[in-house]
């Protein structure tokens, strides 16, 4: 029996989370964390009955105490109901799908607990990289990606220990704007970011791949996950995204994991792995795909993938800046507060601003969102 807690389980990957666990029988979720959707919480509670469940609102989560009180399940809240659900005894492996970097302390703790993380809170390795990787070797926790295209990346690898990886190929969709001009986006509405072609996502992360910055975020997570340099990810845009994402190696041999844009292969893989397992769902049919369209990414028009390159290689604090000036942004343009192009401007601008501060630690690194988010407030 496979036991899992689950961190961010009302959110997109969350929730595709329980549908993989609907499937299997051999799976057990041990514990639930929310940010603060009472009543979906309380159905998933009820539907999967875990030991303890957790509302980072702890307002909710006395409401939720009260539904739940014909139950046993126990209910915590906060960063500490938090901590105790990446924690909990009986599982096995965590998945990290909360939204924003308030998933260090409990990625951390988890991996301290001797729990396998599915990793799909990508700001914990962006900002902090540095202290998780060694500290899952040392603990000997396995980190599983989760995003498709870092699981297409696992894939790829399996195998090929001891092979030299030349680069690795990161492939983009483009997003809803594939192709247009700064002019053209200077009248991008709320409602046109949140159109994604290909995958259905939640909101701030659904603006982030419109703005390539969630590409960013990507590229300097798989420096972390695969041990290679920056440079040596680099990006593709593939429109259909059926590559999901590929290795080269230095014979020049290119391996790539293909398949239907569904998120629930790469949770399954994760939590099952290295078993893959049948999975209800389409399959790419070949007679009928017509044709594979690559491009290079626009760097020029679409800033925030080259500002994550930049954030990378200056490394120390500047990838936190960068995150959490995305995160400052993009909730103020969901709020209409700002404009779509104001989204880039201010991670620039903050970036610009920061005074890196090189191998932080944890502190540090909250520290330095924290003034990112004062700085652009007063802006």
């Amino acid at each position: 029996m496979k036991k899992i807690a689950i961190l961010g389980s009302t959110g997109s990957i969350g929730t595709q989370t329980l549908e993989v666990v609907r499937e299997n029988p051999d799976m057990q979720v041990t514990a639930l964390s929310a940010g603060k959707n009472v009543g979906l919480l309380e159905a998933q509670a009820r539907e999967f009955h875990p030991k303890l469940v957790s509302l980072q609102d702890e307002e909710a989560a006395k409401t939720l105490a009260v539904r739940l009180a014909d139950t046993d399940i126990r209910v915590v809240s906060g960063m500490d109901g938090l901590l105790e659900t990446a924690t909990e005894g009986t599982a096995d492996i965590v998945v990290t799908a909360v939204v924003g970097m308030i998933g260090i302390r409990p990625t951390i703790a988890a991996i301290e607990a001797g729990k396998d993380i599915a990793l799909a809170n990508k700001e914990t390795l962006v900002t902090a990289g540095h202290l998780i990787m060694p500290l899952a070797k040392k603990r000997g926790v396995r980190i599983l990606p989760v995003d498709s295209e870092h699981s297409a990346i696992f894939q790829s690898l399996n195998g090929e220990q001891g092979n030299r990886i030349d680069k690795i190929l990161l492939t983009a969709s483009g997003g809803p704007f594939r192709g247009w001009t700064k002019e053209q986006l200077k009248s991008v509405r709320l409602e046109d970011a949140l159109k994604h072609p290909n995958w259905a996502m939640g909101r701030k992360i659904t603006i982030d791949s419109s703005t390539m910055v969630n590409k960013g975020l990507e590229v300097m997570e798989a420096r972390w996950l695969f041990d290679v340099a920056l440079d040596d990810v680099q990006v593709v845009i593939q429109p259909q995204s059926v590559i999901h994402s590929m290795v080269q190696f230095e014979d020049g041999a290119v391996v790539a994991q293909l398949g239907v844009p569904d998120m629930k292969l790469p949770i399954q893989y994760a939590l099952l792995y290295p078993e893959r397992r049948h999975m209800p769902g389409g399959r790419l049919d070949f007679w009928t795909l017509r044709s594979l369209d690559f491009a290079a990414p626009d760097f020029e028009n679409f800033p925030g993938l080259s500002l994550a390159y930049e954030a990378g290689r200056a490394g120390g604090t500047m990838p936190t800046v960068f995150n959490a000036a995305n995160e400052w942004a993009v909730a103020a343009f969901l709020k209409r507060e700002i404009s779509y192009l104001d989204i880039t401007n201010l991670i620039g601008a903050a970036m610009a601003h920061h005074g890196k501060t090189e191998d932080p630690g944890l502190e540090e690194i909250l520290q330095t969102e924290a003034e990112t988010y004062t700085y652009l407030s007063e802006m």
